[in-house]
This record gives structure tokens, C-alpha cells and sequence, in this order.
């Protein structure tokens, strides 16, 4: 697959998550997908796609919201993705009851391609940010 086609993999990736729609990523990942860095919340253990789905059916129903792409670099099977992710807690993410918050979190995403699938992915995410924003963790100086 040429780079722009891996770039466009990503990007709707991307899009049916925003729009709710976690069914296609049995079209857009593989079966074994493998998260390098998965969130840190318990009760997430499902492996490979399964447990991607899992992951945003979580968050789509607890903080629906966007990612928006800011930048993206692609070489051989990997793109990488600078993002804002934002969302309003509207429901509950585990231990953390529903706040009404909205969170704005940073991230960087590397997606690994194989046979036009997401394979693996890799990610720093600003999830001190998130906690903060939440009210879960104090901001600094407070």
C-alpha cells in the first residue's frame, strides 16, 4: 500500500470512531491487533479487535466527542498522528461517575499497517490532562 493510502486508512479510522460507528473496524483492523498502550482503566482485558471495540464503545457512550488530526507522517507500514481528542463526560468511565466535564487530551499516535488493516498501534497520550480536566486529579498549583 502506498503511504497516502496508509494515511487515508488512519484518517478514517478516525472518522467512524467520531461518528459512533465501531462496527467498521472490523474493515479497518486486524483480528490480532496488539495495543502497545492500551487506557488505564480496569476491566478492559478483551485482546485484539474485540478489545479495541470495547475501548471506544466506552468512551463513544461515556465522553462522545472528536479527534481531530493536526499531523500526520507516514514511511514504510507506519503513520504517525499528532491529535486533539476532545468530549464532554456525559456517562461514567470506570471509577470516574459522569462530571458533565469537557476535556481536551493531546496525543500521538503510531499506527502500524499490514494487509490495509491496523495491525499494532503505539501512543502518548495526555492522560494527566484528562484526569485533571475530570476532576479526578487536582490541577497543578490548586
Amino acid at each position: 500500500m502506498s503511504l497516502e493510502t496508509n494515511k487515508e486508512l488512519i484518517r478514517r479510522f478516525y472518522t467512524e470512531i467520531d461518528a459512533g460507528n465501531i462496527d467498521a473496524l472490523d474493515e479497518l483492523v486486524d483480528e490480532n491487533y496488539l495495543d502497545h498502550s492500551p487506557p488505564p482503566f480496569p476491566g478492559l482485558e478483551a485482546p485484539g479487535r474485540e478489545g479495541l471495540k470495547q475501548v471506544f464503545r466506552l468512551f463513544w457512550e461515556a465522553t462522545p466527542g472528536t479527534h481531530l488530526i493536526e499531523d500526520q507522517v507516514a514511511e514504510g507500514d507506519k503513520v504517525v498522528t499528532r491529535l486533539l481528542c476532545a468530549g464532554t463526560q456525559t456517562g461514567d468511565l470506570p471509577g470516574i461517575p459522569a462530571t458533565g466535564n469537557r476535556m481536551e487530551m493531546t496525543a500521538t499516535v503510531i499506527h502500524r499497517i499490514e494487509n490495509g488493516r491496523i495491525a499494532e498501534k503505539w501512543s502518548d497520550k495526555d492522560v494527566l490532562a484528562m484526569l485533571q480536566q475530570l476532576g479526578v486529579i487536582p490541577a497543578a498549583g490548586r
